[in-house]
């Protein structure tokens, strides 16, 4: 190997270790490996940052906002108003849902259809007395499935038409990965619907209550002047029982205490940890007069009559509040917001709860002041796990947003227009016609996305031009030598699903497609073949709560530990290389 591989490659090396300790975020750690490529002198000076003026890095962001417009317009209320039913069958709940989330995936950034969709869920859900945890990991397979039909329906893609413009001169059009996607979302879809959910494990814990989502470690603080002063803690047992809640310790001076707490006198400024569900939680309270953790500030809002509601929210990987604490961000002092409960997945909370490190998938319960509830939603970067999103949908122009989409999907889709300039022209017309105010305009765009594919771009090309991608595809072949084609275009996808599975389907991507070009030019076979197989592959993360975003949003509301996703993930992803590899050698025969 050259210097240049050597430097390369370990660069790469870095970033997938980075990437799979999960300290620190993506773009932070591609970006840092951008930046001393160029140092390093594998990245030109003059190319450091063409990646963020690259047509992939661009349309990302343009989809974003167009799936906004979307929202805003009331589009997509309209298609779940009128097709969802808490009567019907859990499987055809999961066929209908999933199809929804699959077409809407198509056309928008699956992420944000799941986010859409999953209050929807969950609210069903409990109308039909089930646990949600049957079919978020249903809904969120469906989302990524649907991902794989279109252009713009997944990052991988758009990035694999980008790169085959470069290397071959054209780029995939709208619909080329419609054949093989459809094929193989269809085919996932109807494994999830009908046999997928039931290897999800039903836990106790999706199963307290029907209409709740999940248990909370939360706090109540002894007020003065409370009866429960001078009793010991174990006599506040009979009314926890009544009220279904659990006391799992004491705070007293921010210290813990557990099993030894069970016979100290209360006083006047204890903190009892509390194990409940929200309106558990509030019985316990109101029961015993019993103030929330942070009872300074709830008197104050009361005092002001703004009034307070209990809102549910789960975190995502673009929070504010990843790896900090309530207390750090100042939510109390910023927003007037008190957290009275974190949902951890299980995981035993060490500290207070206000100075807990919040992760992404965790649910929180927040005390907000009354009608405020999607300002602060929207200003930690959470999601609500109920009510139909945060901003007020102009119903009136849902027709007129709806219109400006589909023109500029059949512009591009004909040719008469360049993909990214119909998807600017969306934009523009959003905003003039103030389906997406320009105040909010930026706001929906995934900055940390944007950065990585920015970052990762050229050091994709870097790879490609010092004869690395060469080198892996050399490999590759090596290690398929007598092997039918077919074999061939399947070790290239397990490999690539692999990496998926563990890292960000967009850097899996960078480096997968020009290693499928390479093995082709090596077989002396179109390429066409493997950059579908890439792109499908890229797409298939189901095994890990970490392989794609969709698959960690559902976490903390479906109940789900780390083991739960291959249970269900890992058939699928056999399917999808089983369906795919027939439709591909079908439609882009070699």
């Amino acid at each position: 190997m050259t210097t240049d591989q050597i430097i390369l490659f370990s660069l790469f090396g870095l970033v997938f270790g980075l990437l799979l300790w999960g300290k620190f975020r993506y773009d932070i750690v591609a970006f840092t490996a951008l930046i001393a490529g160029v140092i390093m002198g594998v990245i030109p000076t003059k190319d450091a940052f063409s990646g963020f003026g690259h047509p992939a890095t661009i349309i990302v962001a343009l989809v974003l906002i167009v799936s906004a417009g979307l929202v805003r317009s009331g589009a997509v209320y309209l298609i779940t108003r009128t097709l969802v039913n808490a009567g019907r069958s859990l499987g055809s709940h999961i066929i209908v849902m999933g199809a929804i989330g699959g077409v809407l995936s198509a056309f928008m950034n699956n992420v944000a259809a799941l986010a859409l969709l999953m209050p929807v869920d969950i609210q069903t859900a409990r109308k039909a007395d089930r646990s949600p945890g049957l079919s978020l990991m249903p809904l969120s397979f469906a989302t990524i499935l649907g991902g794989m039909v279109t252009l713009i329906g997944t990052p991988p893609n758009i990035i694999i038409a980008a790169i085959r413009e470069e290397s071959l001169g054209a780029p995939f059009r709208m619909f080329d990965f419609a054949p093989v996607g459809g094929v193989a979302a269809i085919a996932g879809l109807i494994f999830v619907a009908l046999i997928g959910w039931r290897l999800i494990p039903i836990r106790e814990q999706n199963h307290i209550n029907p209409d709740d989502l999940s248990e909370y470690i939360a706090e109540l603080s002894v007020p003065k002047d409370n009866k429960s002063i001078g009793k010991r803690l174990s006599e506040l047992d009979e009314d926890a029982e009544s009220a279904d809640v659990a006391i799992i310790g004491l705070i007293r001076d921010g210290q813990r205490r557990y099993g030894q707490a069970r016979n100290t006198t209360l006083t006047a400024g204890d903190s009892l940890l509390i194990e409940a569900t929200p309106e558990a939680l509030d019985e316990f309270r109101a029961a015993l007069g019993l103030a929330v953790a942070d009872a300074q500030r709830e008197e104050k809002l009361k005092a002001a009559g703004e009034g307070v509601e209990i809102i549910e929210v789960v975190v995502t990987d673009q929070s504010r509040l990843i790896g900090r604490t309530a207390q750090g961000v100042g939510l109390s002092w910023r927003q007037s917001t008190v957290l009275m409960g974190i949902s951890h997945r299980g995981k035993r909370i060490t500290k207070q709860i206000r100075k807990t490190l919040i992760q992404s998938g965790d649910i929180l319960l927040l005390l907000v002041p009354r009608d405020k509830s999607a300002d602060v939603t929207h200003w930690l970067g959470c999601l609500p796990l109920a009510g139909r999103g945060l901003s007020v949908t102009a119903d009136e122009k849902v027709w007129l947003a709806i219109g400006f989409f589909i023109t500029a999907v059949l512009a591009a889709s004909f040719g008469l227009l360049y993909l990214p300039v119909a998807l600017g022209l969306v934009v523009v017309a959003y905003v003039l016609s103030k389906i997406v105010p320009l105040s909010e305009l930026y706001t929906h765009i995934e900055w940390p996305v944007v950065v990585l594919l920015g970052s990762m771009i050229p050091l994709g090309v870097a790879l490609e031009r010092s004869g690395g991608t060469q080198l892996i595809s050399g490999w590759l072949v090596n290690l398929t030598t007598g092997m039918p084609a077919w074999a061939v275009l399947t070790v290239l996808m397990i490999v690539t699903m692999s990496l998926s599975d563990v890292l960000n389907n967009t850097a899996t991507t960078i480096v997968a497609a020009p290693v499928g070009i390479q093995m082709a030019k090596s077989l002396d076979v179109s390429p066409d073949p493997f950059l579908m197989a890439v792109a499908v592959a890229a797409s298939s993360a189901f095994l890990t709560p970490i392989g794609h975003k969709n698959n960690t949003l559902i976490l903390g509301p479906g109940g789900y530990s780390f083991s739960d996703y291959w249970r269900c993930g890992l058939p699928l992803e056999i399917i999808i290389v089983a369906v795919s590899i027939p439709a591909i050698l079908t439609f882009w025969p070699l």
